[in-house]
């Protein structure tokens, strides 16, 4: 179909596009930005006055909950909730039941995404089979079934050895792989920040070395095996300062944050609300201000959703019984413009952040507003805002934003020139 935006200040950090123009879309690519090419016919135009059009949101973690966990969420609703909140691309993790460790799990997903038609979906495989960290999966046949990069989760290797060697493996195919650095015997049975707000409700804690030291070790087995390597959901400021040591050391890292961790602290469990029970756990004003120190800068080029719904009985029970995470991606946008709305982070800075920074993390084919290009466009309304939780579209409700009046709103999502949502 062929289709306009009139009017939109378009913004495409990785190009450096800043300003007020139209957008003319054919056979869901980009034809022209700015002036229409000679014979071309809007069929269907958008008047886009007062919005912001940018690269649709990359997510790098959205549980989809599918296969094995339908009673929390399924592909087609979690994919719904994220177009709603600007996405036009995401990763789901491998913690499926089954676990996404077979081609056949792999191209369920991919399948059952594109049925759904919401944005475009890309597995992240499981590094070891049944993430046991023991035996190293088909990392070959799982990218060749669409995987994009690989990964453990918060689930340890048994053996340093055979995590060396797998890295090795995964060096020698040019894979990228992802780590959520957290030693597993310094986090056991912990449920928040170990610190002051932790002690006073007699909470377990996890310290803040639980991620330095095995991010330290990680990093050194990144060197060693030369493999491409992405850490996500990093939680300290300590852990921001190694992720940039490793950078100026010239080692091919990236790293991401949960946008929660920069606008919540371990302060928030002080009603025992499970809503606020993650891991890895929320930590020190301290931390969330390097955390952001390190988005600005771009030592940190991503920020995710880290999206985790769960059913209602998930969040009933008391703290420590409760499961973990937060249903938040279709509050992507909106939620990310509180930064701005800060003086944290300017607008352009922050779209690259949500786009250019995790695309080319995981080298995903998104992320960019180019003639040419796969017309996957957010267009919104910075002047106006959002109620979150009124047109609630995850199954998962286990959202502490849920009331709350956001800035922006997402007015219409488009993947390859399609309109997959619209306020």
């Amino acid at each position: 179909m062929k289709l306009s935006i009139l009017g939109a200040r378009v913004i495409d950090p990785a190009s450096g596009l800043d300003h007020v123009t139209d957008l003319h879309l054919e056979a869901g690519k980009i034809i022209a930005i700015g002036a229409a090419p000679s014979g071309f016919s809007a069929v269907e135009t958008i008047d886009a006055k007062g919005l912001v059009a940018a690269p649709g949101l990359v997510d790098l973690n959205v549980a989809l909950r599918e296969p094995g966990y339908s009673r929390k969420g399924t592909i087609a609703s979690e994919t719904r909730a994220a177009a709603a909140g600007g996405v036009t691309s995401l990763c789901c993790p491998p913690q499926t039941k089954p676990v996404l460790d077979t081609s056949a799990v792999t191209e369920l997903i991919l399948d059952r995404a594109r049925e759904a038609g919401n944005c475009k979906v890309f597995p992240i495989g499981a590094l070891s089979k049944g993430l046991d960290g023991e035996q190293l999966a088909e990392l070959i046949a799982l990218r060749d079934a669409g995987c994009v990069a690989f990964g453990n989760g918060l689930e340890s290797f048994r053996s340093t050895r055979t995590l060396c060697r797998a890295l090795e493996y995964a060096a020698t195919f040019d894979l990228t792989v992802i780590f959520h650095s957290q030693d597993r015997d310094l986090a056991e049975g912990g449920l928040a920040h170990e610190g002051a707000t932790a002690s006073f409700l007699g909470l377990p804690g996890i310290p803040e070395t639980a991620e330095t030291v095995a991010l330290a070790r990680d990093l050194l087995l990144v060197e060693q095996s030369g493999v491409r390597a992405h850490f996500s959901q990093l939680t300290s400021a300590r852990g921001v300062a190694l992720i940039a040591q490793a950078q100026a050391r010239g080692l091919p890292v990236t790293a991401d944050v949960a946008l929660y961790q920069l606008i919540l602290t371990d302060e928030a469990l002080i009603d025992f609300s499970s809503l606020y029970h993650v891991q890895p756990p929320l930590r020190t004003r301290a931390d969330r201000d390097g955390l952001r120190a390190a988005v600005k800068s771009g030592v940190v080029s991503a920020i995710s959703s880290h999206h985790q719904p769960h059913e209602r009985d998930a969040k009933l029970a008391p703290f420590g019984a409760t499961e973990p995470g937060i249903s938040s991606v279709e509050l992507l946008l909106p939620l990310a413009m509180t930064l701005v709305e800060d003086g944290l982070l300017d607008l352009p800075t922050l779209l690259a952040r949500l786009s250019a920074g995790p695309a080319e993390a995981l080298r995903l084919p998104a992320g960019k507003l180019a003639v040419g290009l796969a017309a996957d466009i957010v267009l919104f309304d910075p002047a106006s805002s959002t109620i979150a939780g009124e047109h609630w579209l995850s199954k998962g409700e286990n959202c502490p934003f849920i009331g709350h009046s956001l800035p922006a709103n997402v007015r219409y999502t488009l993947v390859d020139g399609r309109i997959s949502y619209q306020a």
